[in-house]
C-alpha cells in the first residue's frame, strides 16, 4: 500500500505544484478573468487521464487470460519507462518549471481563451496520462498477488495527500525543500518501477512470449509467506515475490543498480554538458583549455567578457581623449 500511495502523492503533487503555480501568476498579475479556462483545461485533463485509466481497466477484462498478461506485461514496462523519464525530467528542469510555465501562460494570454485551455490541459494532462498508466500496473500487480482493494486505496489516499499540500502551498501555510522533497521520493519511486518492471517481465513470461517461467531463482515462500502481514508489506511497499524466475531478477538488478547510481549522482549529464561546451568556448577563445573552473566557467567567462568590454571602452575614452 505505500508503493502506492507513494505514487499517488510523487504524481499528484507534480500535477498540483503546476497548477498552483499557473493560478499564482494569473493572480499575481490580476488576470483572474483566465482562471477559468485553466481550470476548465485542468478538469479535461483530470477526465481524459480517469478514462484512460478505466478503459485500461474494463477493456482488459474482455481478454483472455494470455492476452491480458501480454497487455498487462507490455504497459507496466512502458509505464516504467515513463516514470524513469519522468524523474530525470523533474531533476534536471524543476529550478526551471516556473520560469518555464510563466512563459508559456503569457504566450496563450496574447493567443486567447482556447490557448489558456490547452496550455492548462497538456502541463497536468502529461502528469496525469503517466499516473493513471503507472498506477494500473503498480495497482494490478499488487492485487493480483494480494486480491484486495488496499493498492487502489492507497493511490487515492496519495493523491488527496497530494491535493492537500499543493493548497498548503498556495496558501503559503506550508514551506519545504521541493528539491530536496522530488531527489527522496525520486529514489524510492525508481525501487517502485524496478518491482513493477520486474512484475512486467513475469506477465510476459506468463503469456509465453518470454520463456523461463519455471527457472525459479530462488523459493523463500516458507519463510516469507505471501498472505502474512510482513509478505503482504513487502509486496505493497516493493513488489517482492518470494518465488521470482531467474529473468525476473535479472531485469530488476540491471535496472534498479544503475538507474539508482544514475539518479542519485551528484554531478548529472546536465553538467557535464554544461562542462563541454564551456571547453570548446575556451579553446575557441585561446584559453589554453582551462577546464578546473569546472561549473563556474560560465560565470568566469562572462567575467571575462565583461572586463574586455571594460578595458576596450577604457581604450576608447583614451584614444578618443
Amino acid at each position: 500500500m505505500f508503493g502506492n500511495y507513494l505514487i499517488g502523492l510523487r504524481e499528484g503533487l507534480e500535477a498540483g505544484l503546476v497548477v498552483c503555480i499557473l493560478v499564482a501568476y494569473l493572480v499575481k498579475t490580476d488576470r483572474r478573468d483566465a482562471l477559468k479556462p485553466i481550470w476548465i483545461g485542468v478538469g479535461v485533463a483530470c477526465a481524459v487521464s480517469l478514462a484512460f485509466g478505466a478503459a485500461l481497466e474494463f477493456g482488459s477484462q474482455e481478454l483472455t487470460f494470455e492476452a491480458q498478461e501480454l497487455l498487462g506485461g507490455s504497459l507496466s514496462i512502458v509505464a516504467v519507462g515513463l516514470v524513469t523519464w519522468m524523474v530525470f525530467w523533474m531533476r534536471r528542469t524543476a529550478r526551471h518549471l516556473k520560469a518555464e510555465l510563466h512563459g508559456r501562460l503569457d504566450a496563450a494570454l496574447r493567443m486567447g481563451t482556447g490557448a489558456l485551455v490547452v496550455t492548462a490541459f497538456l502541463a497536468v494532462g502529461r502528469e496525469g496520462l503517466e499516473t493513471a498508466l503507472f498506477v494500473w500496473a503498480s495497482v494490478r500487480a499488487a492485487t493480483d498477488a494480494s486480491g484486495s482493494s488496499g493498492p487502489l486505496t492507497g493511490v487515492l489516499l496519495g493523491i488527496a495527500s497530494a491535493v492537500l499540500l499543493s493548497w498548503l502551498f498556495y496558501r503559503g501555510a506550508l514551506r519545504i525543500n521541493l528539491s530536496r522533497f522530488f531527489t527522496w521520493t525520486g529514489g524510492m519511486l525508481v525501487v517502485v518501477a524496478a518491482g513493477v518492471f520486474a512484475y512486467g517481465v513475469h506477465d510476459l513470461q506468463e503469456a509465453r512470449f518470454l520463456g523461463g517461467l519455471a527457472d525459479k531463482a530462488f523459493d523463500i515462500s516458507a519463510t516469507i509467506p505471501p498472505d502474512s502481514w510482513y509478505g503482504t508489506l513487502l509486496k505493497g511497499v516493493f513488489n517482492f515475490q518470494p518465488d521470482p524466475t531467474v529473468l525476473q531478477v535479472t531485469v530488476w538488478a540491471l535496472y534498479l543498480i544503475p538507474t539508482l547510481a544514475l539518479f542519485l549522482a551528484p554531478v548529472g549529464f546536465g553538467r557535464s554538458v554544461r562542462g563541454e561546451e564551456q571547453k570548446a568556448t575556451d579553446e575557441q577563445a585561446g584559453s589554453g583549455g582551462d577546464g578546473a573552473r569546472g561549473s563556474d566557467g560560465a560565470v568566469a567567462g562572462g567575467e571575462r567578457v565583461r572586463d574586455g568590454s571594460r578595458r576596450a571602452g577604457g581604450r576608447t575614452v583614451r584614444d578618443e581623449g
